[in-house]
C-alpha cells in the first residue's frame, strides 16, 4: 500500500514559519527538514491505536497478533508491506488506516526496492535480477567472460603497508578514482541481501574502502562477472517446510593476511529456508584453530 502525500500528514510539536510570506504553518510540508521524521511519529501512532506493536529489533516492522492470526506491517518512508492470515483482521487493519490517510493498495507484492518477488507453489523466490543486470551494464561489463566463482583462488589481498611483507615481487599501486571502487562495493553489499553467495568475497573488499588498490578493482569486478553467470539466483522462501530452525557456521582461523584475525561465517534456516547469513572477520585474534571455531559457534547462536 502507498499514503498518497504522506509528508502532508504530520503535525508540529514546535512553531513553524514560512520564508518570504509571514505565515504560520499548521501541517507539515514536503522540503522541510521535520516533515520524514513527523510523518513516521504520525504513522507510528496510527499503528499503536489500532493494536499493533512495534518490534524492538526492528522499528519498521509492525505486529497485530490474536489466537492463530497475526497481521504484519513493514514500513518504508510512504510505503506499507501487509502481510496476514486472517482476513477480518486485515480488513480492520485496513479500516483504520484509511480513516486517518489517503491508501492506495498497489496489489499483490512483486518488485520493492530493487528485489523482486516471483510466486511458485514451491514458495516465493527473491531476487534482484533487474539490479543485477544494471549494475553489470554500470560496470561496462554486459560483454564480458562470466566467472564460475566470487574470488579467484588463494588470492591475497592487502592494504598498501603489507604489500612488501606478503606480496613481494608483485606490482600493484593506488587506484586513482577511489569513488568508483567504492561505489561498487556499496552496490554489491546490497547485493548480499539475496545472494549470500557473494557474502564472503565483498566482506573481503570492504575492508578497503579507504584505500583501494587496482588488485581490489579486479577483484570486485571478478564477483560482477561470476554474478553474470546466473543474474537471476536469489532465495526461496519455502511454503512447505517446518517451524524448525537450523543454524550452520563456520570459521577460517587466521585467514587475514595481515592482522591473523579470523573469519567466521553463519547461515540461519527456518522451515529450510534461509533467513540469516553474514561472513565477519572477529575484532580479537584466536590463538588457536579450536579456538576461532568455538568463537564462530558462540557468535551463530548469540
Amino acid at each position: 500500500m502507498d499514503v498518497h502525500n504522506a509528508f502532508l500528514n504530520g503535525d508540529f510539536e514546535e512553531e513553524v514559519y514560512m520564508d518570504h510570506r509571514v505565515c504560520r504553518l499548521l501541517k507539515s510540508l514536503y522540503g522541510l527538514k521535520q516533515a520524514s521524521r513527523q510523518w513516521n511519529l504520525k504513522l507510528t501512532q496510527v499503528l499503536l491505536d489500532s493494536g499493533f506493536a512495534q518490534s524492538k529489533h526492528d522499528y519498521s516492522l509492525f505486529t497485530k497478533a490474536g489466537k492463530n492470526k497475526f497481521v504484519l506491517v513493514l514500513v518504508y518512508v510512504d510505503d506499507l508491506l501487509v502481510t496476514w492470515n486472517d482476513l477480518e483482521e486485515i480488513q480492520n487493519a485496513k479500516v483504520a488506516l484509511h480513516q486517518k490517510f489517503k491508501l492506495k493498495d498497489t496489489g499483490e507484492l512483486k518488485y520493492f526496492l530493487g528485489i523482486e518477488f516471483a510466486r511458485y507453489k514451491e514458495g516465493i523466490l527473491m531476487s534482484q535480477r533487474k539490479y543485477a543486470l544494471k549494475m553489470i551494464s554500470d560496470v561496462g561489463l554486459a560483454d564480458s567472460k562470466p566467472k564460475d566463482t566470487p574470488m579467484e583462488q588463494n588470492m591475497k589481498l592487502t592494504s598498501t603497508e603489507f604489500d612488501e611483507s606478503i606480496n613481494a615481487g608483485t606490482s600493484d599501486e593506488a587506484l586513482e578514482d577511489r569513488g568508483s571502487f567504492q561505489r561498487l562495493i556499496e552496490k554489491l553489499l546490497y547485493l548480499t541481501i539475496t545472494r549470500p553467495d557473494i557474502s564472503y568475497a565483498v566482506q573481503c573488499l570492504s575492508q578497503f574502502m579507504h584505500a583501494p588498490k587496482r588488485s581490489h578493482y579486479e577483484a570486485s569486478l571478478h564477483i560482477v562477472r561470476y554474478i553474470k553467470r546466473q543474474s537471476g539466483l536469489g532465495i526461496l522462501m519455502s511454503s512447505k517446510g517446518t517451524q524448525q530452525i537450523e543454524a550452520y557456521c563456520d570459521s577460517h582461523w587466521a585467514s587475514c593476511h595481515m592482522s591473523r584475525k579470523s573469519v567466521t561465517v553463519y547461515c540461519i534456516k527456518l522451515g529450510g529456508s534461509l533467513i540469516s547469513w553474514k561472513a565477519k572477520k572477529k575484532s580479537i585474534i584466536s590463538i588457536s584453530f579450536a579456538e576461532a571455531e568455538y568463537r564462530s559457534m558462540s557468535h551463530t547462536v548469540t
